[in-house]
Formats: C-alpha cells, sequence, structure tokens
C-alpha cells in the first residue's frame, strides 16, 4: 500500500487559549477521571466480595467488612478530590472564555494592518498574544477574574502597583509580563539579529482599570487597547514587521 503524507507544509499556528484547553483536557483525562475509576474498582469489588460470601465462597465477614470500610474511605477522598478538581477546572475555563474573547477583539486589527498571534510557548511559561504592527510590537497578557459582589470593582495600578477589588496586591502579574516581554526581546534578536522594542500589556475582560496611559506598562480592559495603539507613532518599518513576523511565525510552527 503506498504511503500517503499531509498536503499541509507547514503546522497551523495556534489558536488563542490553546494551551488551557491542552491543560483542562489533561486534568480531566489524568487526574480527575481517575478518581471516578478508583471508587468504582473498590465498590465493584467490594459488592463482587459480598455475593461470594453470601454464596458461602472463601471471604470471611471481617474481610468482607473491612473491603467494604476501604471502598468508602476511597470514595470520600475521592469525591473530595473531585470537588477541587472541578473548582480548577471551572477556573481553567474561566480563564480559556477570557482568552478567546480577547483574541477575537485582537483579531480586528488585521483591518488595521496588525498582524497577530497566539498562544506563544516558551519554556514553561505561554504567551497569550501577541500584536506585530507598525506601532510597535505588543506583548498581550489576559486576566479573567471572577468579580467581587460590590457596587463597581476596580482593577488599579500605579507606580509599579497592581491591584484587584476582592483580591489585593498581585504585582506578581507585572513581574511575570515583564519576564516574558523580555524572553520575547531575547527570542526575536537572537533570531532576527535586530532589536525590537516589546511594550507589555495586561488586558481585564470585564472589568474597570484605572491606570496612567502613559505607564511603562498597559493595564487596559480589552476595548481600550485599539484606542491605546491608534494614538502611537509608526516606530516599525514595514520591512521590519513582516521580518519579526515571520520570525515570530517559524518559532511557534517548529514547536
Amino acid at each position: 500500500m503506498d504511503k500517503k503524507n499531509s498536503p499541509l507544509k507547514d503546522k497551523p499556528l495556534r489558536l488563542a487559549g490553546q494551551s488551557l484547553q491542552e491543560e483542562i483536557d489533561k486534568t480531566i483525562n489524568e487526574q480527575a477521571l481517575n478518581f471516578i475509576l478508583l471508587p468504582a474498582f473498590f465498590i465493584s469489588l467490594t459488592l463482587y466480595e459480598v455475593i461470594r460470601y453470601i454464596q458461602g465462597a472463601a471471604p470471611t465477614i471481617r474481610s468482607v467488612t473491612l473491603l467494604g470500610i476501604v471502598a468508602i474511605i476511597v470514595s470520600v477522598v475521592c469525591v473530595f478530590k473531585l470537588v477541587k478538581f472541578r473548582k480548577k477546572v471551572k477556573n481553567m475555563r474561566l480563564g480559556l472564555d477570557g482568552e478567546k474573547a480577547v483574541g477575537q477583539e485582537l483579531e480586528k486589527l488585521r483591518t488595521q494592518g496588525c498582524m497577530v498571534f497566539h498562544d506563544i510557548v516558551g519554556d514553561n511559561f505561554n504567551i497569550d498574544h501577541v500584536v506585530v504592527s507598525d506601532k510597535g510590537i505588543f506583548l498581550v497578557e489576559t486576566k479573567t477574574y471572577s468579580k467581587p459582589n460590590r457596587v463597581n470593582p476596580k482593577v488599579r495600578y500605579e507606580k509599579g502597583k497592581l491591584s484587584i477589588d476582592g483580591l489585593g496586591d498581585m504585582s506578581k502579574i507585572i513581574t511575570q509580563v515583564k519576564a516574558s516581554s523580555t524572553w520575547l526581546k531575547r527570542t526575536l534578536e537572537e533570531s532576527t539579529g535586530k532589536t525590537f522594542l516589546i511594550k507589555p500589556v495586561i488586558l481585564f475582560p470585564g472589568w474597570f482599570v484605572e491606570s496612567p496611559n502613559d505607564s511603562e506598562i498597559w493595564v487596559l480592559e480589552p476595548k481600550q487597547f485599539p484606542y491605546y495603539i491608534s494614538k502611537k507613532k509608526e516606530i516599525v518599518s514595514l520591512e521590519d514587521k513582516k521580518l519579526a513576523a515571520y520570525h515570530l511565525s517559524r518559532y511557534i510552527r517548529a514547536l
């Protein structure tokens, strides 16, 4: 039989939230499923031994009772674990929905000549989105959090400090996005031989954000982002924009 090859010459670019979707699938298939099968196994084994005992086979009432106790303990522990996993998966799905929603907003920037990339995987981390335009290269981190039941909850960013109503100080996000920006700048420099300025951006879908518009890092609600870009001067030539986009796409497809 003739060997068949894929008609695709290159791997497709990644989708918004793809890493989170993969993590959700892994959590459900490799972890949560075990906590369903384990109690099922012990309960089935206990019922089997009960039937054998009723039929007068080998097991004693003591061994059947001990097995039943083990089945109950295992079931309780597994139910507790499943409740925790349910909360974890719920939070991940919220994050996934946020990345998809932001990704859809960023896709609209293509009409303005921007090139948009999603879910760039680094060394034990991922960058949610990168926008390459003549106004600069923007590293975009999406943070999606449930809002507390209070009037007008806000995200506040000032003088390098980030706080979120209901969550308190979240300045670790600033450290994260700075590290990601440094990695992206170094990766493009090693690949292209040119140094590109990377503008870090943190987007909070559905939140009211208080942040100075001249800050080193933009902290915004997603719908503000296109407006902020439109106000910047052109700093990247068409040639450099295509160069950065090409090498970034090549990096993504090589993974």
